[in-house]
């Protein structure tokens, strides 16, 4: 026996798929029924990793959840994400700018070593905090790129965190043991930069 003519118009199959994809999605958010703390990696060459992440630390603080930031290499404290988050007053004293620049700037690994560290340091007393919600290391994978830090001191003092809390690492050249253990990591490629063209880094856009 056919079916209606109705069942069959462009309307129907469409309405119909729609149909079997919500039941799809709908089974996976039933199934999705687990609530602890991710690890997130926004890594890879393109530009926006450090920006979705302060993207993230709005929407906790919209929730009302305790938040900190370490950033591993900016040394400059005059950026506008730094400007707009330290004047809320959940993040007094959470936001924490400890690099001394790029190593192409500062021209002293001996020194680059110690302020990763010191950051580190910084970063376990969140890493060990109930109290907070969401901890963001901002170009943190630069630290193990160049040696600052090890997987084996890092990797555990992650995994050992408190069962709730968020954590966000970005930066380039994730490491694969640190993608391993990562709940959700995203790769930023690079199509094209502003920057490859001569334009220089705008405030607002950039910094």
């Amino acid at each position: 026996m056919s079916a209606p003519a109705s069942d069959t118009t462009p309307e129907a199959r469409a309405t119909a798929r729609l149909a079997r994809k919500k039941a799809v999605v709908d089974g996976k958010i039933a199934a999705a029924s687990i609530e602890r703390g991710v690890l997130l990696v926004n890594t890879g060459t393109g530009k926006g990793k450090s920006s979705a992440a302060f993207g993230v630390l709005a929407r906790a603080l919209g929730h009302g959840q305790h938040c900190a930031v370490v950033q591993f290499v900016k040394a400059r404290s005059d950026t506008g994400e730094s400007a707009f988050f330290q004047r809320q007053p959940e993040m007094a004293g959470h936001w924490h700018v400890m690099g001394e620049g790029f190593t192409w700037e500062t021209q002293d690994p001996a020194r680059d070593a110690a302020a990763a560290r010191a950051a580190w340091q910084q970063a376990c007393t969140y890493l060990t905090d109930g109290g907070t919600d969401l901890l963001i290391l901002d170009e943190f994978t630069y630290a193990l790129k160049y040696g600052w830090l090890t997987l084996d001191e890092v990797l555990p003092a992650l995994q050992a965190r408190p069962a709730t809390q968020h954590v966000i690492i970005t930066g380039r050249a994730a490491p694969e043991a640190l993608l391993a253990v990562a709940d959700t990591a995203t790769d930023m490629h690079l199509l094209k930069h502003a920057f490859q063209a001569g334009i220089k880094a705008m405030p607002g856009l950039e910094y």
